[in-house]
């Protein structure tokens, strides 16, 4: 077995004579200058300067190391590696500078160079493996992913350390380029439940439907669009919006009654336009205002008119969006509001590109402080 601080420098070496207290100065010096040099052995290279210590026992302790005449307190000399390698080497055969400093200070120097390093040299294996495999993929997958570009891609994206920080980076890549072979042609489709033969929720979420996404599309491209946009269907069952009050044309809810529109519903959709000019539908991301509405509605005194809100419960799709902006069309008038972060910022900017008839719902800087606490 190796040495967890040297490698096998230190095989067949005798370091007690390297390790007395009294050289301590010298060896922590050399770590230092190995952690700066990214140099974990240090025989070559650069001189090294070196600072005398004060106490006359730790210079005598040096004086068959280093070079040169005696040393004085907090004397500064230069010193060639080679000098000190040559000396080290009378105590074993393989010994390095590096390697006595490393034991002396109890670690592996060079740490993050090493680290560095490594990482490199997996992210290459990584390209290797892409390089290999994206050349047999259909003509059609070629023209999407592009792949000249797109490991460059993912580098920019910040996706090779986040494969590399995976358990096994070499088989999330590979299951991600055989979801990429199965992408359908032009114009024809696929449910995305068939894209990992034997796991049909493989792609709902986590790492491997976002390197799939990364992939083949813009940065930060996720949800049914881009799915949609891959010529592959989403489970269209889970999701869509969350609402009250309002309903598409000729279905029959009970006032008040809270329900969820399916994404299948929202496509395509008609909605039941208002009874009279100028009513309004309320637009949040957050369920709790949805909640808070109805529960005022059927709690407050008196029956009234129940509220009209619809829910996106986070971000929201851009199938969710199109059918948002369904309303105006038939009449409505929308007030769109959300958390007021950058991702929700983000769900409004997405809501009003859709329907620019809309206007924002108590989300001015004025009611942001007014909300906020003291």
């Amino acid at each position: 077995m190796s040495c967890p601080l040297c490698g096998e420098a230190c095989k067949d070496a005798d370091l007690t004579p390297l390790l007395r207290p009294e050289l301590t100065w010298l060896w922590q010096a050399l770590a230092t200058a190995a952690d700066r040099r990214g140099d974990e052995n240090l025989t070559s290279g650069p001189t090294v300067t070196l600072t005398a210590p004060a106490e006359p026992a730790e210079r005598a302790a040096a004086a068959g190391l280093i070079p040169g005449g005696p040393l004085q307190p907090g004397q500064r000399r230069r010193v060639a590696l080679q000098e000190i390698s040559r000396a080290v080497a009378t105590r074993g055969p393989r010994l390095t500078p590096g390697a006595v400093a490393a034991h002396a200070s109890g670690r592996r120097l060079a740490a993050k160079a090493r680290a560095q390093a490594e990482h490199t040299a997996a992210a290459d294996r990584l390209r290797a493996q892409f390089d290999d495999t994206a050349v047999a993929l259909p003509h059609h997958v070629r023209e999407l992913v592009n792949p000249a570009t797109a490991f460059s891609r993912l580098h920019g994206l910040g996706w090779i350390t986040r494969l590399l920080n995976q358990h096994n980076p070499a088989d999330l890549l590979g299951q991600a380029l055989q979801v990429l072979a199965q992408l359908p042609p032009p114009g024809q489709r696929i449910d995305r439940r068939l894209l990992v033969p034997g796991n049909p929720h493989a792609l709902d979420t986590g790492a491997l439907p976002a390197l799939v996404l990364a992939l083949t599309g813009p940065p930060g491209s996720s949800g049914r669009a881009s799915w949609a946009r891959l010529g592959v269907d989403c489970d269209d069952l889970i999701g869509g919006l969350i609402m009250t009050g309002t309903s598409p044309q000729g279905w029959h809810i009970p006032a008040g009654a809270t329900f969820t529109l399916p994404p299948r519903e929202l496509s395509p959709i008609t909605w039941k336009p208002p009874t009279a000019a100028g009513e309004w539908v309320f637009v949040t991301e957050n369920p709790s205002v949805l909640a808070a509405a109805a529960n005022r509605h059927m709690h407050g005194p008196g029956e009234g008119t129940a509220p009209r809100v619809i829910c996106t419960a986070g971000t929201p799709s851009q199938l969710e969006c199109e059918a948002i902006a369904q309303l105006a069309h038939v009449g409505w008038r929308l007030a769109v509001r959300a958390d007021f972060d950058q991702a929700g910022l983000a769900h409004m900017r997405a809501i009003l590109a859709v329907a620019p008839q809309a206007v924002p719902w108590r989300m001015s800087a004025a009611d942001y402080l007014q909300a906020a606490p003291e």
